[in-house]
């Protein structure tokens, strides 16, 4: 049996899938896969991420690819897609979920709270450009694009200062870099960051099958409260929000963050509920922050988006 797998052309999502072909070569040795590389709207433009108004700007292509029977399975960063798959696709897995942490390199190894006043920081995350500007409120966020080691060369190459990224990046890619990690206390991570989705067609049951062997459940599980929140609140590159779910037994415990534009204002949530229903705890997060007024940072942020986007 030979399944094609979908995956973007990038270092990042090469590795990403050549590891869960390693995955599946233990449950499955005697299957064969071959990779096929599919451009995205996220590789072709070049724009700011948040100034892109569309929802799945790095995986819309290759799930087509996938619906359309043109591959069998496509392998994803999980924060990348939206909720709402294509009617007749399923995030048929989640493998383990690595790190969550965000990563801090710098030109001359100094740390976020080290590094000198002025200094130029690369980011391509709203969310990221927020929680650096409220720890550090004498430095310059610039937006950077690019895969991870052109923004490393960047930083190297003394364009930036320094850049903040996802430590899962890193990790996956094996490389050798100087970097410190960023607590998820400052940095609480978007939803889903450090996860893997693994999208096939929802009658494609022996595919299925052998995916969910390589599933790991409380990845699942708290990936599944982390994008219920999400849907209930809305985020996206055009409203940032922080969010971060861990299992300890049978509960699991969620914590979330949301900011205004300038970074005066934050909203903070932390809930525990029964892991085995992870809806009900992001939702149940979700209402409180729309209590606390979540829905009024949201307009804050479009509206400044908006205005970016006419600069």
């Amino acid at each position: 049996m030979k399944y094609v797998i979908g995956a973007r052309g990038s270092q990042l999502s090469l590795a990403q899938t050549n590891w869960v072909i390693s995955e599946l070569k233990k449950v499955s040795p005697d299957t064969e896969f071959e990779i096929k590389t599919i451009k995205t709207k996220g590789d072709t433009d070049a724009r700011p991420l948040f100034t892109i108004d569309q929802k799945g700007i790095f995986e819309k292509e290759i799930d087509r690819a996938v619906a359309d029977n043109e591959i069998d399975f496509a392998v994803h960063s999980l924060k990348d897609v939206p909720s709402q798959l294509i009617e007749n696709l399923i995030l048929s897995s989640v493998p383990k979920r690595e790190t969550v942490n965000d990563i801090f390199i710098s030109s001359d190894g100094t740390d976020l709270d080290s590094i000198k006043p002025g200094a130029v920081i690369g980011t391509s995350s709203l969310r990221r450009a927020v929680q650096i500007t409220r720890k550090r409120s004498d430095v310059t966020v610039r937006p950077i694009r690019g895969n991870i080691e052109t923004r490393i060369k960047k930083v190297l190459g003394k364009d930036f200062d320094a850049v903040v990224l996802a430590q899962a990046g890193i990790t996956r890619l094996g490389l050798d870099v100087i970097f410190a990690q960023l607590s998820i206390e400052d940095f609480s991570p978007s939803p889903g960051q450090g996860a893997l989705a693994i999208v096939s067609r929802k009658d494609d049951f022996d595919t299925i099958s052998m995916l969910k062997k390589i599933e790991d459940a409380d990845s699942r599980l708290e990936i599944e409260a982390e994008r219920a929140l999400s849907d209930f609140v809305d985020s996206g590159c055009r409203f940032p929000i922080g969010a971060y779910a861990k299992s300890h037994g049978d509960q699991m415990t969620m914590s979330v963050s949301a900011f205004s534009v300038d970074g005066k204002k934050s909203l903070f949530v932390k809930k525990s509920g029964n892991k085995n229903d992870p809806f009900s705890l992001g939702k149940i997060i979700g209402e409180e922050l729309r209590e606390k007024g979540v829905n009024d940072l949201a307009i804050n942020w479009r509206k400044k988006v908006e205005e970016w986007n006419k600069q």
